[in-house]
């Protein structure tokens, strides 16, 4: 038993860390964002080691995104708002991708994983949306100029990042499938 301990925590540990990298480096190829992969090691985590691995890789990516320059002007419009929506987002979409994968897995592990892989970024981003409509619409309307902010929020804020995050965690999660199988070490 301690044996599958210590696995299961360098397993997680060697996630985390591909979560930091994923999301720190500001690196691109042509028009992707090494940011929309940071996803992926959430879905796998869950898959592989429960629900808790994936709130917990869920966790470490809100907390990079919390401390990135991107947040700066949400902080400078509310700090609690802030800091309740993008803890919000990677918990919960931690939590749905390891959920979604536990409750699918005995009837097929390969719908399980693209439903999980589906789940990640589209709780990760409705999770956003919400945050943005209770807490940030004013600042959203005045970034919009006096436009349509739905418009703006979905188009401009949200739009093609998602289509990509949501492309990437998919089809790269369904990759790691025969990994996930091998190395499950589910804690659930």
């Amino acid at each position: 038993m301690k044996k599958n301990r210590i696995l299961w925590l360098t397993q997680l540990a060697m996630l985390t860390a591909i979560v930091l990298l994923l999301q720190m480096l500001p690196l691109t190829i042509g028009p992707l964002q090494l940011a929309a992969f940071a996803l992926i090691p959430i879905v796998v985590g869950g898959a592989m080691l429960g629900v808790g691995a994936g709130i917990w890789l869920g966790l470490v990516f809100s907390l990079v995104v919390l401390f990135g320059p991107d947040v700066a002007p949400f902080f400078a419009f509310s700090v609690p708002s802030t800091i309740i929506t993008i803890l919000a987002r990677g918990l919960l979409a931690g939590a749905a991708g390891g959920l979604v994968y536990r409750a699918l897995r005995k009837k097929n592990t390969w719908a399980a994983i693209v439903c999980a892989a589906v789940a990640v970024p589209v709780v990760n981003t409705g999770v956003f949306v919400l945050g943005s409509r209770v807490f940030f619409w004013p600042l959203l309307a005045s970034w919009a100029g006096g436009g349509d902010t739905v418009a703006f929020l979905f188009l401009t804020m949200i739009g093609v990042n998602f289509l990509i995050e949501l492309a990437a965690t998919v089809i790269i999660s369904t990759v790691l499938l025969p990994i996930v199988r091998k190395f499950s070490l589910r804690a659930d």
